[in-house]
């Protein structure tokens, strides 16, 4: 069994696939655990998590992470796993390094602590929580990303909260270009289309955030009420559908199991052109 798990990975490293959905576990605190258990179980293949214990509970992720697999039928391997280093302006008292440590030592026993947390050897995906200053691109930033470069766990390397200004010249500077971006994505700046510009053309996967929570006004239009009822979908399983039209990998947060499966059932309806471009312009 373990040299077949060995060749699993082995052959995961170039070839696995990245989902288009992805559960997100920010403010989940005590239910964390259950909730990614849950969604694991309605067959989310991605798990985002950060360590910053003061809007995220990695342990209990890893926990629900390693409770579905102790269950047998999946492997590590089958599981996308995407957590951040967030600098100590971003944490509360529980850091999970010594701020008065150098950026480089900081990102080291921040992502030793994920591995720990997360019972894992390596992450798909190892992600700076938004730039020192919040924006542009500092001397901090640069240190930062090299210590992350370094690391040979992780298998890429993303960065998140940044505009498309900041996106460019972070690619500019550093030898390694993020792989991805994560960024909350409002309706009324067309979808963050700058910045998914940019990934395009660059080849960086985007990820969106508050996809449903961003844009509840937007989302109460009547142009997304007959678009739903159109498909028989939900609105939230339109707005992720058109999401993925977009070329975006989505976050989703929910608590209900429903719900959960709802955000999933998605691959058998497509928009037109016509009611992408309706869509975008939602927030106009």
């Amino acid at each position: 069994m373990s040299g077949e798990s060995n060749e699993r990975k082995k052959s995961s490293k170039s070839s696995k696939s990245i989902p288009r959905f992805f559960y997100g576990t920010a403010w989940k605190e005590d239910a964390t655990e259950s909730l990614v258990f849950a969604a694991l179980e309605a067959g989310f293949t991605a798990i985002d998590t950060a360590n910053q214990r003061k809007h995220y509970f990695e342990q209990g992720a890893g926990d629900g992470l390693n409770r579905f697999l102790a269950r047998g039928g999946k492997f590590r391997e089958d599981i996308f796993l995407q957590t951040k280093f967030a600098y100590a302006r971003g944490q509360d008292h529980r850091k999970p390094y010594d701020e008065k440590d150098s950026f480089t030592k900081q990102v080291r026993d921040s992502f030793a602590s994920s591995l720990e947390h997360l019972r894992t050897d390596y992450l798909d995906s190892y992600v700076l929580h938004g730039p020192y200053r919040g924006t542009g691109i500092g001397a901090e930033d640069l240190e930062t990303w090299a210590a992350m470069e370094s690391l040979e766990q992780a298998r890429a390397l993303g960065v998140s909260n940044i505009n498309a200004a900041g996106l460019a010249e972070l690619c500019r500077r550093v030898k390694k270009k993020p792989a991805f971006v994560q960024n909350r994505c409002y309706a009324k700046l067309a979808w963050d289309r700058d910045v998914r510009d940019f990934c395009r053309a660059e080849g960086i996967r985007y990820q969106g955030f508050s996809i449903l929570t961003a844009n509840r006004s937007e989302l109460a239009s009547d142009c997304v009420s007959s678009l739903a009822a159109k498909y028989g979908k939900t609105i939230p399983q339109l707005v992720f559908q058109f999401c993925h039209q977009l070329e975006m990998i989505t976050l989703t947060g929910t608590t209900n199991e429903q719900h959960m499966r709802e955000d999933l059932n998605i691959g058998d309806f497509e928009l037109t052109t016509d009611e992408v471009s309706k869509l975008e312009a939602v927030g106009s």
